[in-house]
């Protein structure tokens, strides 16, 4: 019985999973001011329950923490699908444009503070990987040091990823926060909708053809996004990049989504019900439970030791939004709800997503439609990043 607490098996990993999302879940009712943090508090039960000295199988919690991602993104993109492409015609070259202005300032911001403050420049890639929460680009940045011979490199930067992590999850909410004051906001008078071209004749009415077992499409996206994700891009560096196993499976739930209620496959209210919703809240709570099981005890070792790396991940985290999402408010006078959802997307950070679906009201989608629409674009550029700042310190 004593091993069910304390090993290092099946059993263990799945009761402090369940641990982690039940207490986080229910610590997320609760609100200060009227904010919440959600579904996030499901990462800092999972770092707390790990800082105390349990020890889990890291592949067990990896295979975990990738398939929950999966799962969300998934889910995310089948619920912005139908309407995805007319929603980018609309607003997505400006919000594209704000993400690429988001990620170069976090990485001028990077360059500045190792400079200034005399740190490594590998050290703070790592903090740049935990501060942006992109554990893709991190991975990336591991396998750049990696090749060029330096092995020990790689520790460094999930040292700084660990430290960086939990508060960027907090920054990118607070930035949400920050932002109504900032801007006047007033959630009453706020739309929850975008004027978009209808399809809904074209959406609901071809329907003949309807799958009868819409688990197999979804297995299907999943598989297929897994293979493109794993598609090395050369970019003329000495790694390629790639989408990653989020960015593949988001990338292909997003054309399924579209095409295959155009084609009359499953309808919207298979793409966008509850059985879909269900799915990505697991996914979300997968993931955020595995990453705070396996960061608590790395992330006290290394606060102790390089505290400082704290303040410079949550500066990195939260300057770069909040300016580019003032100027998108106040200049291009975008909608909160999608402003949240870029807020997430352009730091490919589920946790936020997840704050902004429990801020917009019932029904509105724009959260997840910014979000879709900027993370293909934002997870490449966060790989390239990631890669560029470890290979300039070389």
């Amino acid at each position: 019985m004593y091993n069910l607490f304390t090993g290092s098996g099946v059993g263990p990993c799945i009761l402090y999973l369940a641990i982690s999302i039940f207490l986080g879940l229910l610590l997320g009712k609760i609100k200060i001011a009227n904010v919440s943090l959600g579904i996030t508090w499901v990462l800092f039960i999972g770092i707390g329950i790990s800082a105390l000295g349990v020890t889990l199988n890291p592949g067990m919690l990896h295979i975990v923490k990738e398939f929950g991602l999966i799962l969300f993104v998934t889910a995310v993109g089948l619920q912005v699908g139908p309407t995805f492409f007319n929603s980018f015609k609309k607003g997505g070259l400006a919000m594209n444009l704000m993400a690429l202005a988001n990620v170069a300032l976090g990485v001028l911001i990077t360059y500045i503070i190792a400079k200034v403050a005399n740190q490594s420049l590998t050290d703070m890639a790592g903090v740049y990987t935990g501060a942006i929460t992109n554990t893709p680009g991190l991975s990336a940045a591991q396998q750049a040091v990696t090749d060029a011979g330096d092995p020990d490199a790689a520790n460094r930067l999930a040292a700084g990823y660990a430290v960086a992590y939990p508060l960027a999850v907090v920054g990118m909410i607070m930035t949400c926060i920050i932002l109504r004051p900032l801007c006047k906001i007033d959630l009453k008078n706020e739309p929850t909708t975008m004027p978009v071209e209808s399809l809904s004749e074209t959406l609901n009415n071809n329907t003949k053809k309807v799958l009868k077992q819409p688990l197999i499409p979804l297995f299907i996206i999943i598989a297929l996004g897994i293979i493109i994700g794993s598609i090395p891009i050369p970019v003329g560096m000495d790694a390629p990049v790639k989408l990653g196993l989020a960015g593949g499976p988001l990338v292909v739930a997003i054309i399924a989504g579209w095409l295959g209620v155009k084609k009359g496959w499953y309808t919207t209210e298979f793409t966008d019900g509850k059985g879909v919703h269900m799915l990505r809240e697991v996914g979300i709570a997968l993931f955020l439970a595995g990453v705070g099981l396996g960061a608590g005890g790395i992330f006290v070792e290394t606060v102790k030791l390089h505290y400082i790396w704290v303040l410079y991940g949550f500066i990195i985290t939260i300057v770069p939004p909040i300016i580019v999402a003032t100027f998108g408010r106040l200049v291009l006078k975008m909608n909160y709800y999608a402003l949240m959802g870029f807020i997430g997307g352009s730091h490919t950070d589920p946790p936020t997503l997840a704050f902004a679906n429990n801020i917009a009201p019932d029904g509105c989608k724009l959260p997840n439609t910014s979000y879709a629409t900027v993370y293909p674009l934002t997870m490449f550029l966060r790989i390239f990043t990631a890669q560029l700042l470890v290979l300039l310190a070389m």
